[in-house]
């Protein structure tokens, strides 16, 4: 199957971006019979589409994380192939009743924050319920009582695989369900699916696929329904190279979902694909956005080598998210990696304030007398 084609055929272009609000994914509601199952504290709509006839019932949402809106655009380009009436799509509509939940979390998509209005992170309210969109979400599982549960999120840049030096593009966990982390047939065939994600993504991710903690907290959804005996699949869309608005990223995350559903299509997921599930790198805090190397400061008087890092953070400005780099880390990056490598070959630092990288300050300086650096990348 050419997953590729299949995406950019079935791409929804109107959406673009790490900004995905209510305002973007209504006029493409509308195209489809959603219900309103909720609303959020700010008293937005929840919305709810469900489609097929399949006695296997997959639950997926979306932006429980407001600022997490890589996967909801995956989503609506899954939506698409759904919606097309062809082979393929028959052939899913057929096996699977699917409910989605695209954005769980609209007050935190607009106002671009992983908590809701409230200041509350909804994946830790799993057991007080004290937000009105945690009740929808459990209203929803209770009611539709699925076979599968697909927990849809992003994952910051820091993210690598291991300490191999590739980014995590894409990782997924099989959540677990009690302290000791114990595996059993529910958790497994969770693991199964994302084992066969995991073989597929590697013919075009190769090394760039991670495998998320497992630490037990039955406050977080995903631990909270695996523990109610469904399998439960969670989705971390990360970086890939340059890949800021994460359109690459979402590509694969498409791939993922319509590969693991094949999988799930072909299979009772009565084989053990623990080891191959295990075998997947873990996460690991190993990245910053920038990496400058060999930079020479001159610091009481005497000249010093240095290597410094920044990050950059997302700020929301008139409805677009921008990214501002600050000063994140001054040397002790022997277990770090850059998404971008800056060797300044002992260049001397200068920038318009104290001469020296201090952390939070932009990242707007000068290596020598040639190399300018405008928000962490060097100015042409």
């Amino acid at each position: 199957m050419d997953y590729l084609a299949l995406h950019q055929q079935y791409k929804e272009e109107s959406l673009f971006g790490r900004y995905i609000t209510l305002k973007h994914i209504e006029p493409l509601c509308s195209k489809f019979r959603v219900e309103v199952v909720g609303e959020s504290v700010l008293g937005k709509p929840i919305y709810k589409y469900e489609t097929g006839t399949g006695a296997k019932r997959i639950l997926l949402w979306s932006q429980m994380h407001g600022n997490e809106s890589t996967t909801t655009k995956a989503l609506f380009d899954f939506i698409n192939l759904l919606n097309d009436n062809t082979d393929l799509s028959k052939k899913l509509l057929s096996e699977f009743t699917f409910c989605m939940l695209p954005m769980l979390n609209p007050d935190g998509a607009e106002a671009y924050t992983r908590e809701n209005a409230n200041g509350i992170d909804l994946n830790r309210d799993a057991q007080n319920q004290s937000q009105p969109e945690s009740k929808v979400l459990r209203k929803v599982f209770d009611d539709f009582k699925p076979d599968y549960c697909y927990n849809l999120h992003d994952q910051r840049t820091i993210f690598g695989v291991a300490d191999s030096g590739k980014p995590a593009t894409v990782s997924f966990l099989a959540p677990a369900y009690n302290e000791n982390r114990d595996i059993n047939d529910v958790r497994t065939k969770a693991m199964n699916v994302i084992a066969a994600m995991n073989k597929t993504l590697q013919q075009f991710i190769p090394n760039q696929v991670g495998r998320f903690d497992d630490s037990f907290n039955l406050n977080c959804v995903g631990d909270t329904f695996q523990y109610l005996n469904v399998p439960t699949v969670l989705f971390e869309a990360g970086h890939f190279p340059n890949d800021y608005q994460r359109e690459t990223t979402r590509k694969y995350i498409f791939i993922a979902l319509l590969d693991g559903l094949l999988f799930l299509y072909d299979n009772d997921v009565v084989s053990n694909e623990i080891e191959d599930y295990l075998k997947i790198p873990q996460n690991k805090v190993v990245f910053y956005d920038f990496v400058y190397k060999n930079v020479k400061i001159n610091y009481d008087d005497n000249e010093k080598i240095i290597n410094f890092a920044a990050q950059f953070k997302e700020v929301l400005t008139k409805d677009e998210v921008t990214f501002e780099a600050k000063i994140a880390q001054i040397d002790h990056l022997e277990n770090y990696f850059g998404h971008v490598v800056i060797d300044a070959n002992e260049a001397l630092y200068q920038d318009d304030l104290t001469n020296f990288p201090n952390i939070e300050q932009k990242a707007d300086f000068y290596l020598g007398k040639n190399i300018k650096i405008v928000n962490g990348s060097v100015s042409h």
